[in-house]
């Protein structure tokens, strides 16, 4: 939304050298896979907006979730003077207007984690400000009770704790809270491209999760091994042709 003419495409990433990667440093480019990130135009003009949102929730004694922070700078309308793309194109102001429950586990390892992170370190924030990841859980674990008598499926796209932390809100709920009338997930289903094996969760196949009491023995279960920026957007366009 507000860097989308800066991002940089490197389609040889496999065959960069060590200095070519220190040359897209110095003109900061973060590179993920065949992307680099902007590091200016994307997180410094975030962070020049979003460090006033935060010390004002703490002024007022206010706590928030990460992507609440994200819903305000978004609905504060400070960002449109950046704006490379329109507005109904970009699926966290869509989120925003509609206030999705969004769960994000380990924002603490994120570019904005680690700027608010240098906030605390400078004394200008406290870290409780920011709500935690075991809040997160709770949130998570009444908002499964509240809406999954009717079943709710999980699709997953990619790995990693993005992946594993909503999920164990089921055995989490069954076993350690001891509500033994929590229903397992309706279905599961996972874009990969990880390589399958057991001992990596990204790579897990999908009947290991029964034994962690994440699925039942009889839970529809999927994995798509294909690239999910390509995959992804094909199903969501056939549900919402449907």
């Amino acid at each position: 939304l507000v860097a989308h003419s800066h991002y940089k495409r490197v389609p040889n990433y496999c065959d960069l050298t060590p200095q070519d990667e220190w040359d897209l440093l110095e003109k900061g480019l973060n590179r993920v896979t065949d992307t680099c990130i902007p590091e200016e135009e994307a997180f410094r003009r975030l962070q020049e907006h979003i460090v006033k949102i935060w010390k004002d929730a703490e002024a007022k004694g206010e706590r928030y979730f990460p992507h609440e922070y994200m819903y305000k700078l978004l609905l504060s309308g400070v960002l449109e003077q950046y704006y490379e793309i329109p507005i109904e194109n970009s699926w966290m102001y869509a989120a925003a207007k509609a206030n999705l429950p969004i769960v994000v586990p380990g924002w603490e390892d994120s570019t904005m984690g680690n700027i608010f992170a240098s906030y605390v370190l400078k004394g200008e924030l406290k870290a409780s400000t920011v709500k935690s990841g075991i809040e997160y859980m709770t949130f998570l674990a009444d908002w499964y009770t509240d809406n999954s008598q009717k079943g709710i499926g999980f699709f997953q796209i990619g790995g990693g704790i993005a992946g594993d932390f909503p999920i164990c809100v089921v055995p989490m709920l069954y076993q350690d809270m001891e509500r033994t009338d929590t229903p397992f997930w309706s279905y599961f289903c996972q874009i990969s491209d990880s390589t399958t094996s057991y001992g990596s969760y990204s790579g897990a196949v999908p009947n290991e999760k029964i034994t962690w009491g994440k699925l039942d023995q009889d839970t529809p279960k999927f994995i798509v091994e294909s690239d999910a920026t390509i995959v992804a957007p094909l199903i969501f366009a056939y549900l919402l042709e449907m």
